[in-house]
């Protein structure tokens, strides 16, 4: 009975982790990274695709991404999407190429960035919690319909903490791992 809450409660918590992967990987940490454009959309024919969509993306060393539509036309509009969105980029364009330099982050910028990646690191942990206590509810309403003992609930609630906990530290782990990365000179 308690086994279903068990995996629904797991499935959850690795989908928030998943989530909080996509994006962190997006934040900028002075390096090239193809990554860091995944959430620019270009008009296109009257619609907003996304750029990996329109165009080969490459990363020739750790300073510059280089944008290489597969029709000319759309080299202005990548440049515009591009400086619309809050990445902070100016690209360089040429008949051919969007040139995207990565320049290095400043100390005061670094901080900033991990104080944001901080920020997001507890959201996810809130998101964790929120699970475990729906858990936990599904639980004790469990235990109140008597569909299972006083003892099964408890035993569960505690298999639900473990759970948790190993998605907390693999949250810190991320955590841990994208700070040394932005703060990385």
């Amino acid at each position: 009975m308690a086994r279903e809450i068990f995996s629904t409660t797991e499935e959850k918590m690795k989908k928030t982790i998943e989530v909080l992967q996509k994006e962190l990987y997006s934040i900028r940490t002075g390096k090239a990274s193809i990554s860091l454009l995944d959430g620019i959309k270009v008009e296109y024919y009257g619609s907003m695709v996304p750029l990996n969509q329109i165009a080969t993306v490459s990363v020739p060393d750790y300073k510059l991404i280089i944008i290489q539509p597969w029709e000319k036309r759309l080299i202005p509009e990548i440049a515009k999407a591009i400086q619309k969105s809050d990445l902070g980029l100016n690209p360089l364009t040429d008949a051919n190429v969007v040139r995207l330099p990565i320049p290095p982050l400043t100390e005061e910028r670094r901080q900033d960035l991990v104080k944001h990646v901080k920020k997001i690191i507890e959201d996810s942990k809130i998101s964790l919690r929120n699970i475990r206590r729906e858990a936990n509810e599904a639980l004790k309403k469990k235990e109140k319909d008597k569909e299972i003992s006083e003892d099964d609930s408890r035993k569960g609630m505690e298999q639900i903490q473990k759970i948790l906990d190993k998605q907390i530290e693999a949250v810190e782990e991320l955590l841990k791992k994208k700070e040394a990365e932005i703060m990385e000179v």
